[in-house]
């Protein structure tokens, strides 16, 4: 089985096309969820300015509208899929780079959460209940796919092999305001068991072994969100930035920088599905930046968060553009 033919589509413009749509739904890959995380990402990102700057942002509402819309439709459309394509959902769990992004869907209900957390408290509850089932039965299944596997090679691994530490981790966000404190105390434990594990796998893979594909390139960024993340729920937790805090954010920003300075190899990448990569982890980063303003009082973590929150709207515009392109053109839902 090739690692090339991932979640991420071929480039737009340069794949063979579909005349039948139900052909195109049998190939719909989970991945497409990663939308939402970069979308809802963004708009947690800007209610946190809005909460630090004391304002309204009028786009806010617009941006809470399409994260749902969004979530809805990608759900419906796999829901069509397990219902007319059931073997192709088990391929995609059977299949050694794709099952990680089946977490997606559950991160994605965690993230809509913590959207809706202070605008909608019922609503908010029901999404992380279910959001946080989801992602412990994720969690279960993938953990045992990798301790069972037979069909798992070196190749294989690459950063998106942290979205499942990474649901765990986000839990807390919402979990702790909502009033499951022990519950997300679990979920935070496992995420920061599993990633030092992954991490240590994901650079020996790295390091010793072939370079990523170049649709996989844009998963590097993956590497920011496990800490980002990390560094958000701890102080959602405990409240307050101790030195294991501090070390969760630095970790994540020497990431965000360690990629910054690769700008140029990212930009030769064609568009891939793998882009939206780029977007929750930024998002995460940008957050996790003017939270560890507001609990130190610094502000050039102020002017860091908002200007990552910024340079991330028109990553999420492009994104958006690029991927409806893509749809237009037939390069994406292709058969591998």
């Amino acid at each position: 089985m090739s690692t090339e033919a991932t979640t991420a589509a071929p480039a737009a413009g340069a794949a063979p096309r579909l005349d039948m749509p139900d052909s195109r739904l049998e190939h719909f890959p989970a991945a497409f969820f990663a939308m939402v995380m970069g979308l809802a990402g963004l708009t947690i990102g800007w209610e946190k300015a809005q909460a630090v700057l004391g304002r309204d942002f009028p786009f806010v509402p617009w941006l809470i509208g399409a994260a749902t819309l969004l979530f809805a439709g990608l759900a419906l459309l796999y829901i069509a899929k397990l219902v007319l394509h059931p073997a192709a959902v088990r391929a995609e769990v059977r299949h050694p780079v794709r099952i990680n992004f089946m977490p997606t869907m559950a991160i994605s209900l965690l993230l809509l959460a913590i959207v809706y957390l202070h605008a909608v408290p019922e609503a908010s509850r029901w999404l992380w209940l279910t959001g946080a089932a989801l992602q412990l039965g994720f969690t279960l299944f993938v953990v045992n796919a990798w301790m069972h596997h037979e069909h798992f090679q070196v190749q294989h691994m690459n950063p998106a092999w942290f979205i499942p530490a990474v649901g765990n981790v986000l839990v807390p966000v919402a979990g702790v305001p909502l009033g499951y404190e022990l519950v997300s105390w679990f979920f935070f434990s496992v995420g920061i068991l599993l990633w030092p594990v992954l991490l240590t796998i994901v650079f020996y893979r790295v390091l010793f072994h072939q370079p990523l594909p170049e649709r996989l390139m844009p998963t590097l960024f993956i590497l920011v969100a496990p800490p980002a993340v990390g560094f958000i729920a701890y102080v959602r937790l405990t409240g307050e930035v101790d030195v294991f805090a501090q070390i969760l954010y630095f970790s994540a920003l020497f990431f965000t920088v360690l990629l910054a300075t690769q700008v140029t190899r990212f930009l030769r990448i064609r568009f891939y599905l793998s882009w939206w990569a780029y977007s929750f982890p930024l998002a995460a980063i940008s957050i996790a930046s003017i939270l560890m303003a507001e609990q130190t009082g610094l502000v050039g973590f102020l002017y860091l968060g908002f200007g990552l929150l910024t340079m991330l709207s028109g990553i999420v515009v492009l994104l958006l553009i690029q991927t409806a392109r893509a749809v237009r053109e037939r390069g994406i839902c292709l058969p591998e």
